[in-house]
């Protein structure tokens, strides 16, 4: 795999020169299909490895910078001034920035003359910022979408160029809307391309009065709150589930993960159980503040996943008791 630490200027052709920049693995589908289909690319820029192993979805790009002969950069703060140089000696006229969760600085933003072109897996202005999917499905929405759309300094607010609805069914988790985000993401960059590599791709800016800005979420948000309603534990737990760190309670001491659950609604919530009661019985079921959350999948921390029927013998005990007291 070519290095380009030391380049020397690269002589510009007639075919623009696109930078692809990516951590996750929504931007590597895209990537490997736009490499299919015989897209060229100039450079790849990734996460330092170290790095990348503690970021939520995150896919290595070697062997595909390898095996189509494309230099490859690593960084850990691609704004520095050193990354900047360094993505400067690929002379990149576009950037394709897809599943990159940090924000490229104004000297990043300047060396392309074709603008860099980014994804967000909400409908802007709606759900800018941190997390969209979890937030939407957190939320209990039952549509969200992707916009393609151009990056400036600030969090998502560049001009659209294009925008899919995503639909969001009981059937989902975050990782199947991820999977409906990668597959719409990649049906505008087929639409839209030819059209961005010639300058002339549709700009349509933002309507500052229906934006709404997400915050961040750290691994030790996903608490499981069980006096909540079950239909908002059902929509938690899959806002959560992998490859994000997970909702989680505690018994004992120990943490509990929970990556899958089933709103029930035909089990009566007995008289008297409080949230988190766990209900005697094979199923894994758990009192919420009004009915009744079956544990499909969960996790000591340390252990193996396993059916939540495996909890049966802690029948009448209380998840989260420690927390809530």
């Amino acid at each position: 795999m070519p290095s380009i630490d030391g380049a020397t200027d690269v002589e510009r052709s007639s075919t623009p020169r696109i930078v692809f920049v990516g951590a996750v693995a929504e931007g590597r589908r895209c990537l490997e299909s736009l490499l299919e289909r015989g897209e060229q690319f100039a450079g790849i820029v990734t996460l330092d490895r170290d790095l990348a192993e503690a970021t939520s979805g995150w896919v290595a790009f070697d062997d595909l910078a390898k095996d189509h002969d494309i230099p490859m950069i690593s960084v850990r703060d691609l704004n520095s001034a050193e990354n900047v140089d360094r993505v400067a000696a690929l002379h990149p006229d576009l950037l394709l920035v897809i599943g990159w969760t940090r924000l490229l600085g104004a000297e990043l933003l300047r060396l392309p003359p074709l603008g860099a072109v980014g994804f967000h897996a909400s409908l802007l202005p709606r759900y800018r910022g941190r997390a969209p999917v979890n937030w939407a499905l957190i939320n209990g929405e039952s549509e969200t979408g992707n916009t393609m759309f151009f990056l400036d300094e600030g969090v998502d607010t560049g001009a659209v160029i294009d925008q899919r609805r995503i639909s969001i069914t009981d059937s989902d988790d975050c990782n199947s809307i991820y999977e409906k985000v990668s597959t719409s993401a990649l049906d505008m960059l087929t639409e839209h391309l030819p059209r961005l590599k010639e300058g002339t791709a549709p700009r349509h800016p933002q309507d500052e009065a229906l934006a709404t800005v997400m915050p961040r979420r750290r691994p030790q948000d996903g608490v499981i709150d069980w006096s909540r309603g079950s239909r908002q534990l059902f929509d938690w737990v899959r806002a959560l589930t992998h490859p994000y760190p997970g909702a989680f309670t505690t018994h004992g001491g120990r943490q509990l993960f929970v990556w899958r659950a089933t709103e029930v609604g035909s089990v009566p919530r007995p008289p008297g159980a409080v949230p988190g009661q766990l209900l005697p019985g094979p199923a894994g079921h758990v009192v919420t503040g009004d009915g009744v959350l079956r544990l499909d999948r969960v996790q000591w921390a340390g252990q193996d996943e396993q059916p939540g029927r495996c909890l049966a013998e802690l029948a009448g005990a209380v998840l989260g008791a420690e927390e809530a007291g």
